[in-house]
């Protein structure tokens, strides 16, 4: 079995559990989820434009904490307090990744951990 390496930046916001930012196994880092916390503070940013413009800032400094980028994002998970802000996060995500994309699910959900409004996931492969 493949030894795991604890990933860690203070460019993204601390683990508010138990939890760490990611994990990479092998060649696959796996990135746990990201709310709109501003990682200096430890607070949600305002609004749902500014959450989901943090949330892939964080996941960002995930990735190059791990020695990757967000090309190198497999599959994407979203989730949204409102599936109405779907189109927002589509166009937010453009300024973030590059074709080809990651495979990506958006998943509608009753709440989130500070009453978020957004939070996404990621597994991430470097090559």
């Amino acid at each position: 079995m493949a030894s795991k390496e604890i990933i860690q930046t203070a460019h993204a916001p601390a683990a508010i559990g138990t939890y760490s930012q990611a994990v990479k196994v092998g060649s696959t880092v796996y990135l746990s989820g990201q709310i709109g916390l501003d990682p200096e503070k430890m607070e949600l940013v305002d609004g749902i434009e500014a959450q989901v413009r943090r949330v892939f800032d964080n996941l960002t400094a995930v990735t190059k904490a791990a020695g990757g980028s967000m090309n190198d994002i497999v599959k994407l998970n979203v989730f949204l307090t409102d599936l109405s802000h779907f189109t927002l996060v589509n166009s937010i995500m453009a300024e973030y990744f590059s074709e080809p994309y990651p495979a990506r699910a958006a998943v509608g959900v009753a709440s989130l951990p500070k009453d978020a409004l957004v939070e996404a996931d990621a597994v991430m492969e470097i090559v």
